[in-house]
């Protein structure tokens, strides 16, 4: 049992000469991956990818959690083709605008108006501005559980990867902590008067919100006049069509979308109340918001896909077979690991359709050496995935073969902590935090603190 990844490894280095990092999101670099083995992909079909080496895998990430329907959904590449054929760009608004847009207003019914774009991040910066333009203040309260809300500078400016982010934009954040009302009404309070918006994800795949957090959220947020925003980019389209606040019942402000709108297609949005939103519209006295102008902003085929992603939603159940799927994904890893012996280092945490893998070493703490060994040893059992985001694309078939590596991976975990050194079980060097400060030198086995959803979670 071993894969070749000759053709792979050397494409990633011709990707080093020309590509900074050799690869276009930190996520997908190679350092993300074991040495040697990160495969350099040619197409996809379902849940399965191939690599230029002739490898097979049922993979997991779907797209960094973009695809829920599976990869090639054939009703979403039907539409896409459709689009083509009338023309992609125009200097002027499109009936098929009006038509997405009415379909996800159908679906987020807390929100009076949306605007589209092409990523969560700038969706995610136009938010704040637009809370900052409405409040007349400028700092932003942010959840530092959660580890990514946009490639701007007032997130980057947090992360330890923030050269070129200037200190008055460091200086204009709070951090507040997850499932603790108290956090943050210690932080409203400390700068009342002064905070423009609340940021956060209504839940992640690692923790969902305990009874009332979130309604203590909205009202923490309405009594010191704060807007209150939800990143749905992760949770829209795989904890509901309608994304978490429909799940959990409280309505943001402004919500951001991206992701799974699209199956893959380029195409994220801006959505909230009405009051807000026309500050970036014609039907407003105050003070005009720049608010998502771009030339791509609106191009037919990404809409195309997003109204053939809502129709897929509405003739079936994309999140209950993700959810299905998901569950029987992790009770049978779970259990390999606990006949292996190492239950309590080697799991599968998380919401069924959105799930990702914990790996300890032999003290019990999260080891990016113990996880470079689980991705080696599931990568040459033809599984590829930094967790385990599912889809409804995946069938019994799929699960099956992740749990067969699972079972065989798991063995080598246990020979690898009983051994003493797991370093030694390694082809190379241990993958690394994406966001890390410096690209060099790699600590061989750097701690990952398991309240730090990066170190679990992969990230753009």
């Amino acid at each position: 049992m071993s894969r070749s990844f000759d053709r792979s490894t050397a494409l990633q280095e011709r990707l080093h000469e020309i590509v900074p990092g050799g690869a276009h999101t930190f996520a997908k670099a190679s350092d993300q991956y074991p040495e040697g083995m990160a495969p350099v992909l040619v197409r996809g079909r379902g849940a399965r990818v191939w690599d230029v080496d002739g490898n097979e895998y049922v993979e997991y990430g779907m797209g960094m959690r973009a695809i829920t329907l599976g990869h090639c959904y054939e009703p979403v590449l039907d539409a896409v083709r459709e689009a083509l054929t009338v023309g992609q760009a125009f200097t002027r608004p499109t009936e098929l605008e009006l038509a997405a847009a009415e379909d996800f207003l159908s679906l987020v019914p807390g929100a009076d108006m949306v605007k589209f774009c092409k990523n969560a991040s700038d969706a995610t910066s136009t938010a704040i501005r637009v809370a900052r333009a409405a409040t007349g203040r400028d700092l932003v309260a942010y959840c530092h559980d959660q580890p990514y809300f946009s490639s701007q500078d007032w997130f980057v400016g947090t992360l330890p990867i923030n050269a070129g982010v200037p200190d008055a934009v460091r200086a204009l954040v709070r951090p507040f902590a997850y499932n603790d009302a108290g956090s943050l009404q210690a932080v409203l309070e400390a700068d009342d008067g002064r905070i423009a918006c609340v940021i956060m994800e209504a839940a992640t795949a690692l923790a969902e919100p305990v009874e009332g957090y979130l309604q203590a959220v909205r009202e923490l947020c309405d009594r010191h006049g704060v807007v209150l925003i939800f990143d749905e980019t992760i949770t829209g389209f795989r904890w509901s069509a309608g994304g978490a606040q429909a799940v959990y019942g409280v309505t943001p402000d402004l919500s951001t979308w991206g992701k799974a709108m699209g199956n893959g297609f380029p195409i994220a949005a801006l959505a909230g109340k009405r009051e807000l939103m026309e500050l970036g519209g014609l039907r407003t006295d105050k003070p005009r918001v720049f608010l998502l102008s771009s030339t791509n902003g609106a191009e037919t085929m990404s809409l195309a896909a997003f109204r053939a992603v809502v129709a897929a939603y509405r003739a079936s159940d994309p999140i209950a077979v993700m959810e299905r799927q998901g569950r029987r994904l992790a009770e049978g890893v779970n259990a390999v690991a606990a006949e292996a012996g190492v239950g309590e280092y080697l799991s599968v945490l998380g919401r069924p359709s959105c799930q990702v893998f914990r790996t300890a070493d032999a003290s019990g703490a999260p080891s990016q050496v113990m996880r470079t060994l689980f991705l080696q040893e599931i990568l040459q059992r033809g599984v590829l995935g930094q967790s385990y985001v599912i889809s409804a694309a995946h069938t019994d078939l799929d699960v099956e073969q992740t749990i067969d590596a699972a079972r065989a991976a798991a063995e080598v975990y246990r020979r690898a902590l009983e051994h003493g050194r797991p370093e030694d079980f390694l082809t190379g060097r241990p993958v690394a935090p994406a966001h890390r400060r410096l690209a060099e030198p790699r600590q061989l086995a750097a701690p990952s603190p398991i309240g730090r959803q990066e170190d679990l979670v992969h990230l753009p």
